[in-house]
């Protein structure tokens, strides 16, 4: 069974606060390559500079899936961390402006 996941830094590294990532079949196994520092370049100098991270969000799909997400560069809208920061910093600004 394939899956799509996403991964969500708890602290940029540069411009990248995610990670998008398909596996064929065993997620566990890649999420614990991807800390130990293989598998995907950005995963590993996310590693290396120690930034923790955590996995958000999972689909079943293919290929296809991961590059079609990748293209619509949509990581920050279908990450439900972000998503709640984003609401709580709409709830705040609605405060400072009234």
């Amino acid at each position: 069974m394939s899956t799509v996941y996403l991964t969500h830094f708890n602290q940029a590294y540069r411009h990248a606060r995610h990670y998008l990532g398909f596996v064929e079949s065993d997620l566990d196994a890649r999420l614990e390559r991807h800390k130990s520092g293989h598998g995907a370049r950005l995963m590993q100098v996310v590693a290396e500079a120690e930034i923790s991270w955590q996995c958000v969000r999972t689909w079943q799909g293919d290929r296809k899936l991961e590059r079609w997400l990748k293209r619509k560069k949509a990581a920050p809208t279908l990450c439900p961390v972000c998503a709640g920061a984003a609401a709580n910093n709409r709830a705040n600004f609605k405060k400072v402006v009234k």
